[in-house]
């Protein structure tokens, strides 16, 4: 059995890819208040929140139970609006070795497309694939297209 793999999810919103894109790229702090399902996020280290090397603190819940873990932006692409994040210490370390996730936003007539893609590479077998973080995602981009279509 392999212990790496790859799950993605598109998903329809009505905003606009630039609006998500944005959020994403220049205004990630802010995400903690479009949804209930981020408790808390802190910068950790560094003295910007878009820059590669600033390490953010996210506390969130996932299948029901609070989670922690520590991101960092590995790579952003505007031309495509695509975002690679990567997830590590607290409850990711745990059940691990790899643990990034793509944001991308497509256009589409009369909104776009949100894509998340989950990378992971699991510390054994017993360990599931991360199926609760695709669920979390669909009901964070539901409460945050509420937000940004309403703006």
């Amino acid at each position: 059995m392999s212990l790496a793999g790859k799950i993605t999810s598109e998903i329809g919103v009505h905003a606009t890819a630039d609006k998500w894109f944005n959020l994403f790229a220049t205004q990630l702090h802010h995400v903690q208040n479009l949804t209930d399902n981020v408790h808390a996020t802190k910068l950790h280290h560094g003295n910007d929140w878009h820059h590669n090397e600033s390490i953010k603190h996210w506390t969130y819940v996932i299948d029901g139970k609070v989670t922690t873990c520590n991101e960092s932006i590995e790579s952003v692409d505007e031309l495509n609006k695509t975002i690679i994040y990567k997830l590590y210490g607290g409850d990711i370390d745990h059940q691990y070795k790899v643990f990034k996730f793509v944001f991308e936003a497509v256009d589409k007539d009369h909104g776009a497309i949100i894509k998340w893609t989950v990378e992971y590479e699991k510390n054994n077998d017993q360990v599931d694939p991360p199926y609760g973080y695709v669920e979390y995602f669909h009901k964070c981009t539901a409460d945050i297209d509420a937000c940004l279509h309403k703006a």
